[in-house]
C-alpha cells in the first residue's frame, strides 16, 4: 500500500521590503540640507573605525607635543614646566587642530577613488551635503582633540586664568581656523583626487608653518626675515589668541579679530570653490 501524497505548497517569492513601502503609495520627501549633511557627517565618523589612524594622530600629536616640550625645554625656556606650560598649551591647542585637518581632505579623495563619491553625488539631496557633512564630522574630531589637549594640561598643573570661559573661547576659536581650514584641503583633493598627495602637500604647508612661529618659543632671538614670517604666520596669531583667552591676559581683542578674519576670508575663498569643482566632477 503506498503512503498518501504529501500536499506540496506552491513556492512564493519573498517580498522585498523596498517594494513593500513604494506599493503604499506614501508620498516621498527629499532630505533637508541639514539631515543630508547630518547623514554623510556621521558616515564620516563611522569610518574612522576602519581608518583609525586618524582617531591616533588626534591623540599622539597633542600628548607627545605637550608632554616632550614642557619637560624637555620648558626649564631651559621659561625657568620652570608650569611657567613654560602657559604658552605652549594653548599654542599646541591650535597646532594640533591644524594638523589633522589634513585627513578630511584625504577622505574626500578616497572616496573619489573608490567610487563612492560618484554615487552619492546621484542623490536626490542638495550636493553641498556631502562636503558639509565631512565638515561637521571634522569638527566632531577637532572637539576630541581639544579635550584632550585640555585634559592633558589640567593634569600636569596648568591652571588657566581665564576659567571655563577663556577656555571654551578658545576652543570654539581653534575649532572654527580648523574647519576652515578643511576647506582648504576639501578644495585640494577635488583637484589632485589622491589621498597621499593631498597628505603630502598640507604636510610640506603646516610643517614650517607650525614651527615657524610663536608656538614653542617666542619670536626675538629669531632673524629678521624669520621674525617677519613668524609675524605674519596665522598659527602665530591664532596661538596667540589662543593664550590671551585661557590665560586672560587682557590683549586677545587684536589676536581673536585676526584669527576670526581670516578664518572668515578662508571660507569666503575656499567655500564657493569648493562647491563649484565638486559640481563639476564626473
Amino acid at each position: 500500500m503506498s503512503a498518501p501524497a504529501v500536499p506540496v505548497r506552491p513556492a512564493t517569492a519573498e517580498t522585498d521590503p523596498i517594494d513593500v513601502l513604494l506599493a503604499e503609495g506614501r508620498e516621498r520627501h527629499h532630505a533637508g540640507a541639514l539631515t543630508a549633511s547630518a547623514a554623510f557627517g556621521r558616515r564620516a565618523l563611522l569610518k574612522i573605525k576602519h581608518d583609525p589612524k586618524q582617531l591616533v594622530d588626534a591623540t599622539a600629536i597633542p600628548i607627545l607635543l605637550t608632554v616632550l616640550f614642557t619637560y624637555l625645554f620648558g626649564g631651559a625656556i621659561s625657568g620652570s614646566t608650569s611657567e613654560y606650560l602657559k604658552a605652549l598649551l594653548p599654542g599646541v591647542l591650535g597646532m594640533s587642530i591644524s594638523i589633522v585637518t589634513m585627513y578630511g581632505g584625504a577622505r574626500l579623495a578616497q572616496d573619489m577613488q573608490t567610487g563612492a563619491f560618484d554615487r552619492f553625488r546621484g542623490l536626490p539631496v542638495w550636493r553641498g551635503a556631502f562636503v558639509f557633512g565631512g565638515l561637521l564630522s571634522d569638527a566632531g574630531r577637532y572637539l576630541f582633540a581639544s579635550t584632550i589637549v585640555v585634559g592633558l594640561g589640567l593634569l600636569m598643573g596648568y591652571r588657566p586664568d581665564g576659567g571655563v570661559v577663556g577656555v571654551l573661547a578658545a576652543v570654539c576659536l581653534v575649532i572654527a581656523f580648523g574647519v576652515a581650514l578643511s576647506l582648504v584641503w576639501s578644495m585640494l583633493a577635488l583637484v589632485v583626487r589622491d589621498p597621499a598627495v593631498v597628505l603630502s602637500i598640507a604636510n610640506a604647508v603646516l610643517m614650517p608653518l607650525s614651527f615657524a612661529s610663536n608656538i614653542f618659543v617666542t619670536p626675538t632671538t629669531m632673524p629678521g626675515w624669520l621674525q617677519a614670517f613668524v609675524d605674519v604666520n596665522p598659527l602665530s596669531h591664532l596661538a596667540t589668541a589662543a593664550r590671551d583667552l585661557m590665560n586672560d591676559t587682557g590683549d586677545a581683542g587684536g589676536a581673536v579679530l585676526w584669527s576670526l578674519a581670516a578664518t572668515a576670508l578662508i571660507v569666503l575663498v575656499c567655500a564657493p570653490v569648493t562647491l563649484r569643482l565638486y559640481s563639476k566632477q564626473g
